[in-house]
């Protein structure tokens, strides 16, 4: 029976091995350790459990080679890309986990170049996107996507953590709607919903 190394899965989940070791020893991800050793290994089948509970995608690679079947999603949610804008990794992961479970396809950019390569060439359906980036932040990246006749049906969703008058400041530029950081995931997945099926929602 497969098992995999805490560094192994730090790799598949892209978070640091100290993460994962937390995992285990809070019970969220069932560890097994080594007969005379200090070290863990964890069964595949236990990591693949611990993914499903925990909303968050299975690694492409076991995918590939037939370790792991890949769980359909609805026809309509296949549908809808969604591009995912945030230069900070903890946030990206934490909007992976909420719109991959729902079954969106999705992508990412850490900062506005990123954003503006994938914009052009992946054509969203909707996007999330953080204001506070370095380099091309998410007010000019909000602007370029606006003056952009072919964009104008991209759905974009700001989630920021900067105070009222930016958030304000973001739907008078063209935001379809804003949540604050931190967010709730339930209110993160009703807006996304109702951008993409509905139309324009605000959220404070």
């Amino acid at each position: 029976m497969k098992t995999l190394k805490p560094g192994e899965i730090a790799a598949y989940c892209d978070v640091h091995h100290r993460t994962v070791s937390r995992w285990i020893a809070n019970g969220q991800l069932k560890g097994h350790k080594l007969p005379g050793r200090g070290n863990y290994r964890v069964l595949l089948d236990d990591f693949i459990r611990f993914l499903q509970q925990q909303q968050m995608p299975m690694p492409q690679d076991l995918i590939d080679t037939g370790q792991v079947m890949q769980t359909p999603v609805p026809h309509a949610a296949l549908s809808a890309r969604i591009l995912v804008i945030d230069d900070e990794l903890f946030y990206r992961n934490a909007i992976r986990r909420v719109l991959f479970g729902a079954g969106y396809q999705l992508d990412f950019a850490a900062d506005g170049f990123q954003a503006g390569v994938k914009i052009s060439t992946g054509k969203p359906d909707l996007i999330t996107l953080d204001l506070s980036m370095p380099g091309l932040d998410g007010f000019e990246v909000l602007s370029f996507i606006r003056q952009q006749a072919e964009l104008a049906a991209v759905r974009i969703l700001v989630i920021s953590g900067l105070g009222p008058e930016e958030l304000a400041k973001a739907r008078a530029l063209g935001a379809d709607a804003t949540l604050s950081k931190p967010f709730d995931n339930e209110q993160l997945l009703q807006l996304v919903q109702q951008l993409l099926h509905t139309g324009a929602e605000d959220a404070e």
